[in-house]
């Protein structure tokens, strides 16, 4: 298997808008042929999906999930551009994945946009210390502290966490593959997650629907 740099994965993302890791996937089957990569994105139909981003979703569902014991549920709307859509099939069961990555994940975010300043601060002086205490020099504590953030993302952010059922995939890029599939933007706008015992809460801010 070829080896695949960053840099390469870089220009396929650029080039198709698809995810980190579909286009690692997709460098990797192509043997490292970034044009041999974007017909195998295309035939998956994510490549398509950034052309679709900027469409407005004004219809969708709200889906739920109760893990078994109901000690835990969640609560999901996920966006679609049509009523035709939101009653497929396939979008009923991508809305009933999204709503058991809330449970089994428990993001607090659903994009990096998302998070707060408060938030971020916070995470950004733990890792600035955690450098510092590990012995790491001063004046490369913010570029340690920065490459450590994405891992912070995967973790807090609905479309950063990898796929429950596929933890080669992300989130963003299961919602991208769906956009391709189903041919509309498709888009998450809020969620809740209920745990027995839990202090109330209020449902997962989200504003306006973002696209992927």
């Amino acid at each position: 298997m070829a080896e695949i740099s960053a840099q390469l994965v870089k220009q396929l993302r650029e080039r198709t808008g698809a995810g980190m890791m579909e286009c690692k996937k997709a460098l990797e089957e192509a043997t490292g042929d970034i044009e041999k990569a974007v017909d195998v994105l295309r035939k998956r139909g994510i490549a398509a999906a950034s052309k679709k981003s900027t469409r407005s979703t004004k219809q969708g569902v709200i889906g739920s999930y109760i893990h078994q014991g109901s000690q835990l549920g969640v609560l999901i709307e996920v966006n679609c551009e049509s009523d035709f859509v939101a009653r497929t099939e396939d979008f009923q069961t991508l809305v009933r994945d999204l709503a058991m990555q809330v449970a089994a994940a428990d993001p607090q975010f659903i994009r990096r946009e998302d998070v707060t300043p408060a938030a971020l601060e916070r995470e950004r002086e733990v890792q600035r210390d955690r450098a510092r205490t590990e012995g790491k020099p001063e004046k490369m504590l913010d570029k340690i502290m920065e490459g450590r953030m994405n891992k912070f993302y995967e973790e807090v952010c609905l479309y950063e966490q990898p796929f429950i059922k596929d933890n080669t995939t992300s989130v963003g890029d299961l919602i991208k593959a769906a956009v391709g599939k189903l041919g509309e933007n498709i888009a998450v706008a809020r969620f809740v997650r209920f745990k027995v015992g839990d202090a109330p809460g209020e449902p997962q801010p989200a504003g306006e629907p973002h696209a992927v």
